[in-house]
């Protein structure tokens, strides 16, 4: 009867802010499917990189890019390619290097690079690359394994480190890696997908017809390889994030290789950019590519275009160029219209899929069971908020977000620093201070105080972040009562200074002294809208 009692209590109070005029209305996102029969990209409005995608019977399947936060390379289904879900993530965290745990430093932008992702005889397959630093020269090549594409993975780290791969199951049972940046090279592998066989043989260097094909100096990467009708083909995009898509064609996996420009939208005013992805046929024989679009500090977000074979050649969008609205593919299937971008009232036993930790999290210091319908946040020690453990994101979306946490802060220690803001280099955030015993109320960016509420009064705080793609601009705002809420500091102009990751909802609690370590920050809940 106690914890029925508790269900009213929350839903008596969300429906009274609701009419209060708290501002919060029904969750919306941003929605391709027009209705009509038609889409209008991009498919997802957030932050879903490097998209690969394949088939199973009636199901698609996306997997993309995630770097160094965990869980890592997030999978969604969908029936119908044009509306999406998540699923799972391939990589439950990063065990090979401490820095993943932000210990003795961190690894920003590591983790998964350009996930490919294949299916073969009742098993999921998705590899990624991981560099070391932010290079290109050197790293590892990672395989997960999966019965499901919910899991659970296993994973295999391979030695060899092949740069953004493209995975390829042949007609005869062999498997091959095509890989590289400006220069690209197929790697054999074992035919369980567990290891390589040989060296890396190289299939291709340069030789396009000038070097605005070339790029400016961004040569061919992302590599996505199929058997067609006998003949291999490897989509490619160049010229960087307002580049253009490239096909390799061959009789041989070894080359020699013949290339087709297939789609150029970079003449387009604003370019359209449409750079990285895969392709994949639907059952009636029709193909579409998954590619994606970078839309700044929003993150690059995925679109569809059709294919249309043309002596040979996959041409994408309308002979090469991209229309933004299209007829819907014919799947024969429909999907529930949803969102990976979710509000969150905390009452699972399981942490929700549209959220991620920035580097592992500590399992030790969150909880969504010690306090029923909280998420629960003990502080870790930390001088600022991007060395701080248990940072929990989600994206941001566009072209407007707006994400609100109710916190209770009635736990915290002296020293700690728990809140909600957005996440990226440069980041910003509202925050309770505990100091000298008192709350003081902080809008801080990158940990630089802009303006502050002294000595507030109660134990709960409501903290809104605001962001929209006009100017890249995220607004703070916080209230006493959970009603009437109140700008606080200085606008951020969210950047990019993590390159090619997008900008974050963040709830963190750390401590910048060693007596406030495991101080409690509770969140009741997290409410997305884009209004």
């Amino acid at each position: 009867m106690k914890k029925n009692s508790f269900k009213i209590r929350k839903l008596i109070l969300f429906f009274s802010l609701l009419y209060a005029g708290w501002g919060f209305s029904q969750q919306q996102v941003w929605n391709p499917d027009n209705g009509d029969g038609t889409f209008t990209n991009p498919l997802l409005w957030g932050d879903w990189p490097d998209p690969d995608v394949i088939r199973v019977g009636d199901d698609f399947y996306m997997v993309s890019t995630s770097m160094h936060y965990v869980p890592g390379c997030p999978i969604l289904h969908s029936r119908d390619l044009v509306n999406w879900e998540m699923v799972g993530y391939a990589v439950e965290r990063y065990d090979e290097d401490p820095r993943y745990d932000l210990q003795g430093g961190s690894l920003y932008l590591n983790g998964s690079w350009a996930a490919t992702m294949r299916y073969r005889d009742g098993k999921f397959y998705v590899g990624f690359c991981t560099p070391y630093g932010w290079g290109r020269e050197k790293g590892n090549f990672s395989m997960c394994i999966a019965d499901r594409p919910e899991g659970p993975w296993e994973r295999v780290v391979f030695p060899e480190y092949m740069y953004d791969p493209g995975l390829l199951f042949d007609d005869d049972g062999r498997v091959y890696v095509v890989h590289g940046q400006g220069t690209l090279y197929v790697t054999e592998l074992a035919k369980d997908a567990r290891s390589v066989l040989g060296e890396p043989r190289k299939i291709w260097s340069g030789g396009f017809k000038n070097a605005y094909e070339l790029g400016g100096g961004f040569g061919m990467e992302g590599a996505h390889a199929y058997k067609i009708n006998g003949k291999y083909y490897i989509t490619c995009p160049a010229g960087g994030t307002e580049g253009w898509q490239i096909c390799l064609r061959s009789d041989h996996i070894y080359g020699p290789y013949e290339h087709r420009l297939i789609m150029n939208d970079s003449l387009s005013y604003p370019p359209n950019g449409l750079h990285q992805g895969g392709m994949v046929q639907l059952k009636n024989g029709d193909w579409w590519f998954v590619i994606m679009q970078d839309r700044g500090p929003i993150g690059r977000v995925p679109c569809l275009v059709p294919v249309t074979w043309k002596d040979g050649w996959p041409m994408l969008g309308d002979d090469g160029k991209d229309v933004v609205t299209y007829p819907k593919p014919d799947t024969g299937k429909r999907s529930r219209i949803l969102s990976p971008a979710t509000s969150d009232e905390f009452n699972g036993r399981k942490l929700g899929l549209q959220w991620q930790w920035n580097h592992n999290p500590d399992p030790t210091r969150w909880s969504l069971a010690e306090r029923k319908g909280y998420m629960r946040l003990k502080a870790a020690k930390a001088d600022v908020l991007k060395n701080a453990r248990n940072t929990l994101t989600q994206r941001v979306q566009g072209p407007l977000s707006q994400g609100t946490v109710e916190m209770d802060f009635s736990a915290l220690k002296e020293g700690n620093v728990a809140g909600f803001g957005v996440f990226e280099f440069p980041y910003a955030y509202i925050a309770v201070v505990r100091h000298e015993g008192k709350n003081r109320l902080v809008m801080c960016i990158d940990d630089v105080e802009q303006e502050a509420v002294e000595d507030i009064p109660g134990d709960k705080v409501w903290i809104r972040a605001r962001t929209t793609d006009r100017d890249f601009v995220a607004s703070f705002f916080y209230s006493l009562d959970g009603v009437h809420f109140h700008k606080l500091g200085s606008d951020l102009r969210m950047g990019l200074g993590l390159p090619w990751t997008a900008n974050r909802f963040a709830l963190f609690n750390y401590s910048k002294t060693d007596e406030g370590i495991d101080g409690i920050a509770d969140f009741n809940w997290f409410r997305f809208t884009n209004k």
